[in-house]
């Protein structure tokens, strides 16, 4: 994966479509893909969904944001795992920046 997708060879790409098709995750951000052409489009849709998320809430509310979820666990959301270690969470910062 050290190579960027799109410039692979073709037979590269078959390679990686046939791992891909096996369950393996081939493009950072792809997981779930069944194919290397869906692993792709997630990983571009994921990349612009955090970006478009970030932009909304502004560098301090996504920080804090990820700080929250950062905390969280199977048994636990990431608010109640904070509070249990006395971490604060500022969820004013949580607000859409244009609203």
């Amino acid at each position: 994966m050290g190579r960027h997708i799109k410039m692979a060879s073709q037979q590269e790409r078959k390679e990686l479509d046939e791992r891909a098709k096996a369950g393996e995750e081939v493009v950072k951000g792809g997981r779930g893909g069944k194919s290397l052409e869906a692993q792709e489009h997630l990983a571009e849709g994921r990349s612009k969904g955090g970006q478009t998320r970030a932009s909304q809430l502004g560098t301090e509310g996504y920080q804090e944001m990820g700080k929250k979820g950062g905390h969280a666990t199977k048994e636990e959301s990431g608010g109640e795992a904070a509070a249990k270690k006395g971490v604060e969470i500022d969820e004013s910062k949580f607000t859409n920046k244009d609203s």
